[in-house]
C-alpha cells in the first residue's frame, strides 16, 4: 500500500531498481524484515516498509524494534557514497532510536537527500576534511503518525585526508 508521504516524481533506473531488489534478498537485509520499495535513479530518494511479521514481532505482538532499527541501515550512507562520489569516505558511525508508539500495523520510511544539503556537506568537507552528519528517519503508520525515530550519524571525509589519517593511525597501533 503506497501512502501519500510516499508519493515522489522521482523516477527509479533499471540499475536502482537491480540494485533494490538484490538488497532485498540479501540475507542480512532481508533478516530485518523492512522491504525497499523504491530507490530513485539518482539515489537521493529511498522508500522502506516494515509490517508486522513472524520476522518482526516481539514478546507482545507489536513490532521489534530492534526490527526497525536494524531495516534503517545503511541507506544514507549507500546514499552519499553514490552522491558525493569516489573522492570522500562515507561510514556509518553511530546511531540512536526512540521509540514513541508500539506497532501493531505497517510502518514507512523516507529517505531524503536534496542539492543544498550535499553542496553544503562538500563545502563542510573541503574546510575540515572530516564532519559527523547526522539524519533523521521516521517509521510512520499510513496515517502519519510517527512509531519510532532514529538518528544516525554518518562519518564523512575527503578520500586523501582519510587515507593519510588511517595510515598514520595504523603506524603509531604498530611502531
Amino acid at each position: 500500500m503506497k501512502i501519500d508521504f510516499l508519493k515522489t516524481d522521482k523516477k527509479e533506473s533499471f540499475k536502482t531498481w537491480r540494485f533494490r531488489t538484490l538488497m532485498n534478498w540479501y540475507p542480512m537485509y532481508f533478516g530485518t524484515g523492512g522491504k525497499i520499495l523504491f530507490w530513485s535513479d539518482d539515489s537521493k530518494e529511498v522508500h522502506l516498509r516494515l509490517k508486522l511479521s513472524l520476522w518482526t514481532y516481539n514478546y507482545v505482538g507489536t513490532i521489534f524494534g530492534g526490527s526497525m532499527f536494524a531495516a534503517s541501515d545503511p541507506f544514507y550512507m549507500i546514499m552519499l557514497m553514490n552522491n558525493l562520489g569516489k573522492d570522500y569516505v562515507v561510514w556509518d558511525k553511530t546511531a540512536q532510536i526512540r521509540f514513541r508508539k508500539p506497532a501493531k500495523q505497517t510502518l514507512y520510511a523516507k529517505y531524503t537527500l536534496d542539492t543544498p544539503l550535499l553542496d553544503s556537506i562538500r563545502q563542510e568537507i573541503a574546510e575540515k576534511q572530516e564532519i559527523d552528519k547526522i539524519f533523521k528517519i521516521q517509521w510512520v503508520d499510513k496515517n502519519g503518525v510517527v512509531h519510532s525515530e532514529i538518528e544516525r550519524a554518518c562519518y564523512i571525509a575527503n578520500k586523501e585526508f582519510y587515507q593519510q589519517k588511517k595510515g598514520f593511525v595504523q603506524t603509531a597501533k604498530f611502531a
